[in-house]
């Protein structure tokens, strides 16, 4: 049981200049008996009221000097009640970022930028390791070229044509798992993975890369990331794709040659793979 979605804003000063981080906290517990379930018997019960003080209370003592940090203080916090068994904390960020005027930073103001959405989960059993997660969602990527789709099986219900040109769109969730808690940089390490991706996806920036798949895009940014970020040992990534239809003009006395096509928005493909070190 738990509290979820307990969502604030901690802002910390440093003179003229602020610093701000917006996120939305998850923690659930699994208690060592089950006497609130079978018998009614509160008395170990530790409030989900309790669990939203909890949280905006380290907010304040502790800070946010990272989402990873944050989950785990949240986790060993809870730890240290005799009748927790198993804690997990899940963490999102609002992708506020520092405005700049003519390239100089302002000291206080912000504009929210969705290119991503930067989460992290903690989890321990009591007697067993912390364990870390991160990860980026709703990362939304095209490419309009150097992508195709060829060689596929085929039976009387195939009707899609094989494409060696199309446009590759779609939005990635990518989740790591740092295995046991460690004293990890985990602000460089998330931006150094988000580096990972989008050159995987995109390829060298004067010709990109082609891509014969979805499936084979999903995993050149898991063989990027492991061979680049070793703190990484397991990396799970989910692709779901849009489609563009070219739109027909013929009957309006124009040749489109894919300069103006129609987003499907369902159904859509999906696809999923999890990588992990030997």
């Amino acid at each position: 049981y738990g509290k979820n979605t307990i969502k604030f804003l901690r802002l910390h000063r440093e003179g003229k200049k602020h610093f701000v981080k917006e996120v939305e906290v998850c923690t659930h517990l699994r208690l060592t008996s089950a006497h609130e379930y079978l018998d009614g018997n509160n008395s170990f019960v530790i409030p989900t009221d309790t669990m939203k003080n909890t949280v905006l209370a380290l907010a304040k003592t502790n800070g946010i000097p990272t989402l990873e940090q944050f989950a785990i203080d949240i986790c060993k916090h809870f730890m240290t009640f005799c009748q927790v068994a198993y804690v997990k904390t899940y963490i999102q960020e609002v992708p506020w970022q520092r405005l700049h005027e003519n390239g100089v930073p302002h000291v206080h103001s912000f504009i929210c930028a969705p290119d991503g959405i930067r989460f992290c989960e903690a989890e321990q059993c009591r007697n067993g390791p912390l364990v870390v997660f991160a990860g980026i969602k709703d990362l939304k990527l095209m490419k309009t070229t150097q992508s195709g789709f060829e060689g596929f099986y085929k039976d009387k219900y195939t009707t899609l044509p094989e494409r060696n040109d199309r446009i590759l769109c779609g939005e990635l969730f990518c989740k790591w798992s740092y295995g046991e808690c460690r004293d990890f940089d985990f602000d460089y390490i998330w931006n150094k993975i988000r580096e990972c991706i989008l050159e995987a996806f995109s390829g060298p920036p004067d010709c990109g890369e082609y891509s014969p798949s979805y499936q084979k895009t999903v995993n050149s940014i898991q063989m990027l990331v492991l061979s680049k970020v070793s703190q990484v040992q397991v990396i799970e990534v989910v692709l779901n794709n849009t489609f563009y239809n070219v739109v027909d003009m013929k009957n309006l006395g124009l040749t489109n040659d894919k300069e103006v096509l129609v987003p499907v928005e369902t159904p859509y493909g999906s696809c999923a793979c999890t990588l992990g070190r030997k």
